[in-house]
């Protein structure tokens, strides 16, 4: 990458490291970021299974002062359109303004005895920004257990553009703690906006 801010750097290196076709994640983030600095990232690589086939992609995530941009690229097989494996990379970049929600789920191992500070087994960080949107219906009731009146449906809509899981037995601490300093940042930045 063309800048030469320690973030920056950090960020080249954390691309480098997930050893998933790094000239290319690159390339894409940089062009995604432009000239903005970089307050803070999450590079997170994933092995799936799929039938006979071992799969892996990766997600990186940028927050710059202005913008949170999500880049995601996939390995595929050859196959009938293309006689070589290849790849595809997509960014995406919203304006901090629409980022409606930033969810971290913990978990943590003997919640008793927890300690402030001690790093989860496990987060799901999930960010909504009104792309995607899920939906659960449910039919509606009333009080009466004889009631057969139509009361038609209830149910919730959640925010749901993009999910991530990391677990310290899968990605290690480190990747654990970024997790959750970047959650940390993008709520912190959100939140500067909606001031």
């Amino acid at each position: 990458m063309a800048k030469t801010s320690t973030t920056t750097q950090g960020l080249r290196a954390a691309i480098e490291r997930s050893g998933y076709y790094p000239a290319l994640v690159a390339e894409a983030v940089e062009a995604a970021v432009g000239g903005e600095p970089i307050r803070s990232y999450l590079v997170h690589q994933e092995t799936t299974f799929d039938q006979n086939e071992v799969r892996r992609h990766v997600t990186v995530l940028v927050l710059t002062h202005n913008r949170f941009i999500v880049s995601h690229t996939d390995e595929q097989a050859a196959d009938s359109t293309s006689p070589t494996p290849y790849a595809t990379t997509s960014t995406e970049s919203v304006k901090l303004g629409r980022i409606s929600s930033v969810v971290v789920s913990r978990v943590v191992a003997n919640p008793e005895s927890y300690t402030p500070g001690t790093l989860p087994r496990e987060i799901v960080l999930t960010i909504g920004w009104g792309a995607v949107a899920r939906l659960d219906l449910e039919p509606a009731a009333c009080g009466d257990p004889n009631c057969e009146a139509d009361h038609g449906y209830t149910g919730s809509s959640t925010a749901d553009d993009l999910s991530l899981r990391v677990s310290e037995a899968g990605d290690g601490p480190e990747t654990v703690r970024q997790a959750l300093t970047f959650a940390q940042s993008l709520s912190e930045a959100t939140a500067d906006i909606a001031r």
